[in-house]
């Protein structure tokens, strides 16, 4: 029997290869998942094509590594010169690589493309305040941050381990409407419940240098209440779950925020 003929790689497919490996657990990218198998269709792809290129990907990622956790040996030189590309110029390339995510799935500008928490695709209205008003340009970014954020964290809080994707927020170290160039960076990105993201952002709490959770003074003051207090300290001085790839916080963000934002 002939062997059917092999489809080059493209720089196109490739990005969206690499934006759709931000998205899913490690152990995820076998060619027999749903979204694998949905997405590879789209591209006119087998799910075995694209589930190796998502594991050539696994081996250039420096957070795997430091797991002991490895992809497959066989990246080539396009596949190196993507991730290069693409960790260069974050901000630029990660919503080339949304846009072109979503134009796989749709050609309708007010519904994204969103897999979170789920084992398919669906098509949703932009979601957050910041998206709503936005371009549609930077809620292509934005879209990709969310989703890479909390797959990250395994769609969880990274600090009380709330698992509800509705209840979570990719929350910004620095802020998003003061520091465009780091708006699309991971390391500048938290998995937050609502309620620890707005305490984070207002900064009535922050990390230290151990990652650890930090009460301010003024939250503090607001105690007695068995609510608030069932929420906030028996998380104080804990370390953060951390991201299981590619999102570890960047010290220097966390600094930024202790520095200029924490209120204590």
């Amino acid at each position: 029997m002939a062997r059917a003929q092999s489809v080059p790689w493209t720089h196109n497919h490739s990005l969206i290869a690499l934006n759709l490996y931000y998205k899913l657990d490690f152990g995820k990218l076998h060619k027999g998942n749903p979204i694998i198998v949905e997405v590879a269709s789209k591209m006119r792809r087998t799910p075995s094509s694209l589930s190796m290129k998502l594991c050539n990907f696994a081996s250039l990622d420096p957070v795997l590594k430091a797991q002991n956790k490895r992809g497959l040996s066989g990246a080539s030189k396009q596949d190196r010169e993507v991730w290069n590309e693409f960790h260069a110029q974050i901000t630029e390339q990660a919503v080339v690589s949304e846009e072109l995510m979503h134009n796989l799935f749709t050609e309708d500008e007010e519904k994204e493309v969103d897999f979170i928490g789920r084992d398919r695709i669906r098509l949703t209205p932009p979601s957050g305040p910041t998206e709503v008003a936005s371009t549609v340009q930077a809620r292509r970014g934005q879209q990709f941050f969310r989703q890479a954020i909390l797959n990250a964290y395994g769609v969880r809080c990274c600090i009380s381990g709330i698992n509800v994707p509705s209840l979570l927020v990719a929350s910004h170290i620095k802020p998003w409407r003061d520091f465009p160039r780091e708006r699309l960076e991971p390391s500048n990105g938290l998995c937050l419940s609502t309620l620890h993201d707005a305490a984070f952002d207002s900064g009535l709490i922050t990390l230290d240098e151990k990652l650890g959770v930090m009460l301010s003074k003024r939250l503090k003051r607001f105690f007695p209440q068995v609510t608030l207090e069932q929420n906030f300290v028996p998380f104080e001085g804990r370390q953060i779950d951390l991201p299981q790839k590619l999102a570890e916080p960047g010290r220097e963000f966390l600094r930024f925020h202790r520095e200029e934002i924490f209120k204590d």
